[in-house]
């Protein structure tokens, strides 16, 4: 590893089939703080997190990701998991024909467990409420209260979320931003994909701008905020 960085993507090269998707991406990012991912649609948002994460899809043909001094870059999805690195994509994947609590438990099967249950149903009053339910009936922002704990549920050191507040009620959005700074709290890493830049960038400590899958801007989030120049031309805000 080339540096003391608790998270470092270096050179990433991801493609779908023969499109180059994302092109030689670099960061680094430090332990438990948040970093907001932009770009306008088809910048390479989702596949960098998904490359992150080691999905089959894109597949990665170069580069190097380490997390708290592992390497990811050689590792299956299941791996990566296992390292501590959890996606929360954007359709949340919860299990059909199964309870918020059954979901909660499935996510422990595997590897070491984190939070318990007390700090889950703390963070999310909601899902303690709902325990029973089957978690496909819960409304959307409950799913998506769901999709982080089953996240936290597990050893997680980086937390990947995909649109966390698509299709929410402005009250459960706030929500979800007070339970992410209760996990960077908890020293936990986010990288968080955001349509809503200006609400990503109010709760975020730095900020990377994709654009065409190229990083053309990484930076103090605030700076992204009070630059309209650099807001207007790359995230049409």
């Amino acid at each position: 590893m080339a540096s003391d960085a608790y998270f470092r993507v270096s050179s990433l090269e991801a493609y779908y089939g023969d499109s180059y998707i994302v092109q030689n991406v670099s960061f680094d990012v430090a332990e438990g703080e948040i970093v907001a991912l932009l770009g306008r649609n088809g910048a390479g948002k989702t596949s960098t997190l998904r490359a992150i994460a080691r999905a089959a899809n894109p597949a990665l043909r170069g580069g190097e990701i380490w997390l708290a001094g592992e390497s990811l870059h050689d590792k299956e999805d299941y791996q990566a998991a296992l390292a501590g690195v959890q996606l929360v994509p954007e359709d949340r994947r919860i299990i059909p024909g199964l309870t918020v609590e059954e979901n909660l438990d499935l996510a422990r099967i595997e590897g070491a467990v984190g939070w318990d249950y007390a700090r889950i149903y703390a963070l999310f009053p909601r899902l303690e409420e709902r325990r029973k339910q089957e978690g496909t009936t819960l409304s959307g922002g409950e799913q998506q209260m769901l999709a982080i704990a089953r996240a936290l549920a597990r050893d997680i050191k980086l937390l990947l979320l995909d649109e966390p507040y698509e299709g929410l009620a402005p009250v459960v959005r706030h929500d979800i931003e007070r339970a992410l700074i209760e996990v960077k709290n908890d020293g936990i890493t986010t990288i968080l994909v955001e349509q809503n830049a200006v609400a990503a960038l109010k709760l975020a400590d730095n900020a990377l701008i994709l654009d065409t899958g190229e990083i053309v801007y990484s930076g103090s989030a605030r700076e992204v905020l009070d630059d309209e120049a650099l807001r207007h031309e790359y995230l049409a805000i």
